[in-house]
């Protein structure tokens, strides 16, 4: 039940590891390679939670070789409705999703799976919008940061620290305006000094998610391996 008796499409979300937050602990959802080992990758989930398409696209990562873990910023709960999933994000501290996020850098740069000495960054919808604040706040550990569909405030994100190759991935039919887009490469540039490979594809927001009507098959295809090349060129 919500707020006043309000009832929620809340489901539980998919973990298997734990890792230090702060002070405190966060939860996740942690995939290896089939050879054991490999490059780190933090995946970050959608404003739906981390639902089980979330743990696909790990499990989907880590058997192109990355050890993938996706920090569940909403400490167990995901959501199929829109409503609950604007309630979640909007309640969702950002102070407290800065600190999962970073512990899940530093719990990958720790594991003795990960043979990086920096990790990759891909997030979807919201976690799109992280990608790009997280890259800029964690400097050099950070050497690639791949935005699906998501995109922080133009005006209030410094990207002066931003040190990570960037490569976005959008649709042309989105909320989320090509203007915007282009600024925000423009910004990156200008600050960073990191030229943004940006892409737009022809079809609608979340263009990924196979488990919603908005996913189309050839621009997901196009854009995953575009992103996993990428990846696989920067982490090291």
């Amino acid at each position: 039940m919500g707020v006043g008796g309000a009832c929620w499409d809340v489901g539980v979300s998919e973990q298997n590891v734990e890792f230090p937050s702060g002070a405190g602990t966060a939860h996740g959802y942690l995939e290896l390679p089939p050879a054991g080992s490999g490059p780190g990758l933090v995946v970050i989930q959608e404003w739906w939670g981390l639902t089980t398409h979330i743990a696909d696209l790990t499990r989907r990562f880590a058997a192109e070789g990355f050890v993938a873990l996706a920090p569940d910023l909403y400490g167990g709960a995901t959501t199929h409705d829109g409503a609950e999933a604007m309630r979640l994000m909007q309640e969702l501290p950002v102070d407290r999703a800065a600190r999962d996020l970073a512990g899940a850098v530093d719990h990958l740069l720790a594991r003795p799976e990960v043979t990086s000495s920096t990790v990759g960054v891909v997030g979807f919808c919201m976690g799109g919008s992280f990608v790009l604040t997280l890259a800029a706040q964690q400097g050099e550990r950070v050497s690639a940061a791949v935005p699906f569909y998501g995109l922080p405030d133009v005006e209030a994100t410094d990207y002066s620290g931003l040190r990570a190759a960037v490569q976005g991935h959008y649709a042309t039919r989105d909320r989320i305006t090509r203007e915007a887009v282009e600024a925000t490469a423009a910004k990156i540039r200008e600050q960073s000094g990191v030229q943004a490979d940006v892409r737009f594809y022809e079809a609608d927001h979340a263009f990924v998610n196979d488990e919603r009507p908005s996913y189309d098959e050839a621009s997901a295809k196009a854009a995953w391996s575009a992103a996993v090349a990428f990846l696989k060129e920067h982490v090291r």
